[in-house]
């Protein structure tokens, strides 16, 4: 790599972006973690049979299939592009698109996760809350890597990252894919018990 002279302005506007993501990092890790305990609070308070019963596992099924869908399209192709076979610029692109979905689903597990009457004091709903809010946190978690990724060369490959850089992405996509096949398998469980 070469050394590019950057002036003062462009380092304190990329101070003042850090700072903004950070904030933005916390404002939503808080936000996330208040909507799981709402949830999982009303959900103790909420008791439900019936149609209502029904069709709130029906909207629960149907957000987990459109949030966890949309999860593994972008993992599926930033597996792609660490194997060579996309350019981050179209990691990048594709990664905005299914952003709604996924947290559009997440919501709506939220919110019919209340009328599920859960077994709260079962270990594995236990277990199946706990992944479902550290899938969220690590979410947001890659914000600011994701923001990184979006400031480098749309050809930029894998390798090109810093080693922390490779560490986080990695790191996130094994959080994420055990966490969300934990809350699944458990739920599936669940709902045959």
């Amino acid at each position: 790599m070469s050394y590019v002279p950057v002036s003062r302005r462009t380092i304190r506007r990329h101070r003042e972006s850090e700072r903004s993501t950070r904030r933005l990092v916390i404002g939503l890790s808080a936000a996330a973690a208040a909507a799981w305990l709402l949830s999982v609070t009303m959900s103790t308070a909420v008791h439900v049979s019936g149609y209502a019963y029904n069709l709130a596992v029906v909207i629960h099924v149907l957000s987990l299939v459109v949030a966890f869908g949309a999860i593994i399209l972008v993992d599926w192709h930033g597996f792609l592009w660490l194997i060579g076979r996309r350019r981050l610029a179209e990691i990048i692109r594709l990664d905005g698109a299914p952003t709604p979905l996924i947290w559009g689903g997440l919501a709506g597990m939220l919110g019919t996760g209340v009328f599920l009457n859960p077994h709260l004091n079962n270990t594995m709903t236990d277990v199946k809350l706990a992944a479902v809010l550290v899938l969220s946190l690590n979410g947001i978690m890659l914000i600011p890597l994701m923001r990184r990724l979006a400031h480098l060369a749309p050809g930029a490959a894998f390798q090109d990252l810093t080693v922390g850089q490779r560490v986080h992405l990695l790191l996130c996509l094994v959080i994420s894919q055990a966490c969300w096949w934990t809350a699944i398998i458990i739920g599936f469980i669940n709902a045959q018990f």
